[in-house]
């Protein structure tokens, strides 16, 4: 008896690496390393959709709302690792950006496969535990693109007015049904069959890579291409700080040290302070004028 699931390219034999088991370790090794090169490339042709994708998150961020992930297994894992590195990145709220997987935070560890096969769950934890409004986009997660869980928070999610993003690796799957957008980051079959953590997840990784870094940069919280709103919360990030404070302004550390003990530890702050020559409570009033870009508060300082 045949399955929906059968026919999808990350379900089908990779005629590349038939007879694995026979190989040396070294051969192995090098087999896997030319499938994951062609991920990259694949992700090249798929920029502009990625691109539209992220303009939807900033156009969330812009109206107050969130970045939302939802997935399962190693899909649902990506997603609350992505959204857990934007505090410490970027500086912001934790809820700004967030993300749950099928299971709950057991699943974060543990596997909870079952969990996965309930839409219902998936539309009660969208409204129960996210709480999503008309201004928040959440980003569907799923190497199959039609895993129930998945489907069940995307549709609930658009039925909340949430601007909805599908990510998966085949073509035509029923999450188009519920996004307004989709990426389909086909990048081919698996090494091992079905193994969905490496190509497909690695290409997943790659994408929420570009998602949360693009808008983050167009929100305002990089200048240049530096962590201007990094959260210096141990030793070496407070290192970093007043490292990126002084490439930012070419300062030297005397001035540095000053500049970020009188803006609390704030890198964006000190560096518009140094920037602009001016003190505390002027850059605070230049970045709220101008939405937190740096580029634009120095100007706006050099205009006045």
């Amino acid at each position: 008896m045949t399955n929906l699931l059968d026919d999808l390219t990350t379900e089908q034999v990779n005629p590349r690496t038939r007879n694995i088991d026979c190989q040396s370790t070294e051969e192995i090794v090098r087999l896997i390393n030319e499938e994951d090169r062609q991920i990259a490339e694949k992700i090249q042709e798929l920029t502009p959709v990625i691109a539209k994708a992220v303009d939807y998150i900033l156009e969330s961020f812009q109206k107050g709302g969130r970045l939302l992930y939802v997935g399962a297994g190693t899909s649902g894992r990506l997603g609350i690792l992505d959204a857990s590195e934007c505090p410490p990145t970027y500086g912001t709220d934790p809820s700004m950006v967030q993300g749950i997987i099928a299971g709950g935070d057991r699943a974060i560890k543990d596997p909870v496969e079952g969990a996965e096969d309930s839409a219902e769950t998936g539309a009660a934890d969208i409204e129960d535990l996210l709480k999503v409004g008309p201004n928040d986009t959440v980003v569907g997660i799923a190497a199959s693109g039609r895993t129930p869980y998945v489907l069940g928070a995307m549709k609930r999610a658009r039925e909340l007015g949430a601007t909805v993003i599908g990510l998966c690796n085949n073509h035509h799957t029923p999450m188009c049904q519920y996004a307004h957008h989709v990426i389909e980051a086909v990048v081919g079959p698996e090494v091992v069959l079905g193994s969905t953590r490496m190509k497909a997840g690695t290409a997943q990784k790659l994408v929420l890579n570009m998602l949360t870094t693009t808008a983050m940069i167009r929100f305002g919280k990089v200048y240049d291409n530096l962590m201007v709103d990094l959260n210096p919360s141990n030793g070496k990030l407070v290192h970093r700080a007043k490292r990126i404070i002084s490439l930012a302004t070419g300062a030297v550390e005397p001035q540095v040290s000053e500049a970020y003990d009188a803006a609390d530890g704030h890198v964006k702050t000190a560096t518009v302070m140094l920037l602009a020559g001016v003190d505390r409570v002027t850059a605070d009033r230049l970045l709220v004028e101008t939405g937190g870009f740096v580029r634009k508060a120095v100007k706006l300082a050099t205009n006045s």
